[in-house]
């Protein structure tokens, strides 16, 4: 991506996390920010010596450079203008509207840069009746119907894990959609816009639901750690009080299991051997398995089962990936020295290329530390002019 100039006007996860992947792959990165407020992400999550930057900032504001720019005065988006004319890429997340009420409208932006490639994200997208309501990860998983899946039969729909997962989804599909959109850029000299709700990144994940219900009239409802399409498919408890995934979605996993287990029989014509049998067990096959693996530590039930090759992994806390040696290996935990805070671990760089791997130049940015170079340097301001914008806060 060397060569490429991304705009990230974006704030917390939503959009600015595509800005990320770009930059770790060479992209060079203007995160553009209030002057005043700043991203409002640097202060969510455990603070940090840094006054400006939480652990989540420095995490996922890494590679880019801050640039202060007020879009709420006019002479600060004609400087945004001049900005947009020299780049390639803007990201923005903010409800649909709001970049037209700051005389940003796509008409503008393209008059400025008839090349550019505009990533819009936003709870709902552009279009549609919802298009203005506010809209967060966990609304989307709500919206987007995974949060229905989450939990036991009966119970109350719990939240899909703690982290925004439709903010990454959802920036993982802008990042798809502006490497398409610069492809097409590359053949016609045109730019367009990309647009994405992140409920709709959510919806893309859940399998077949959608062509069981249009069919069947099927509602997939709460399984607990189950699945109802294998058995056993879940999380174990071990006698050390940890916790294993299994996974035996075939016929020949199971019979794999079953050896482990040195209980051959079960895996039978006569017994659970085929998968509808399974199925139709379900309580059964699971009561076995839980009792089987609750006679034994983690260790012993991951070694038996990995020496039969059944599909089996620890449910890893955080302390457990940083003790393991795969995780390690691969270099899924990047170390970075940043000053005043000493060693900080991120989560390391993917997809992993062969022959141009993405890298982790710094972490999250000081807020404003490129805005001279970018008014100076870029825009070619005079010293005399950015002491005026400064003064006035336009930047």
């Amino acid at each position: 991506m060397n060569g490429i100039r991304v705009i990230d006007l974006g704030t917390f996860l939503a959009g600015p996390y595509a800005a990320s992947i770009l930059g770790e792959f060479g992209a060079e990165v203007f995160k553009v920010e209030h002057p005043i407020a700043g991203d409002p992400m640097r202060r969510f999550g455990t603070a940090t010596k840094r006054h400006d930057a939480t652990l989540a900032w420095l995490s996922e504001a890494r590679n880019k450079k801050s640039v202060t720019i007020d879009l709420r005065q006019q002479e600060g988006v004609q400087l945004f203008l001049k900005l947009i004319a020299k780049s390639d890429v803007l990201i923005e997340n903010f409800r649909p509207g709001t970049m037209e009420e700051w005389g940003l409208d796509w008409q503008t932006l393209s008059q400025a840069n008839p090349g550019l490639v505009y990533l819009r994200v936003s709870g709902y997208g552009q279009t549609g009746p919802y298009r203005h309501r506010s809209g967060f990860a966990h609304i989307a998983h709500a919206f987007g119907g995974l949060s229905y899946l989450a939990g036991f039969p009966g119970e109350t729909p719990v939240v899909p894990g703690t982290a925004p997962l439709g903010d990454y989804l959802s920036s993982i599909y802008g990042a798809i959609g502006i490497l398409l959109a610069l492809r097409h850029r590359e053949k016609t000299g045109e730019g367009q816009i990309v647009d994405i709700g992140i409920y709709e990144a959510v919806f893309r994940q859940l399998d077949e639901i959608a062509a069981s219900y249009g069919l069947f009239g099927k509602v997939r409802e709460r399984e607990g750690s189950g699945s109802f399409v294998a058995v056993p498919h879940g999380h174990f408890r071990t006698q050390d009080d940890k916790w294993i995934a299994i996974a035996c979605t075939t016929d020949k996993m199971f019979e794999r299991l079953a050896e482990a287990m040195e209980r051959p029989e079960l895996a039978s014509s006569g017994l659970y051997g085929d998968q509808r049998k399974r199925l139709a067990a379900r309580d059964e096959v699971n009561r076995l398995v839980i009792e089987w693996v609750g006679s034994l530590s983690r260790d012993e039930v991951m070694t038996r089962c990995l020496d039969c090759e059944v599909p089996v992994g620890k449910v890893n806390s955080i302390a457990d990936i940083f003790a393991d040696e795969h995780f390690q290996a691969r270099g899924n935990l990047a170390k970075i020295t940043e000053e005043g805070l000493g060693e900080v671990v991120v989560p390391g760089v993917i997809p992993t290329l062969s022959e141009t791997p993405g890298r982790i130049t710094h972490l999250g940015p000081v807020m404003g530390n490129a805005t001279y170079e970018v008014m100076r340097e870029l825009l070619g301001i005079s010293a005399d002019d950015i002491k005026r914008l400064r003064q006035r806060k336009i930047i």
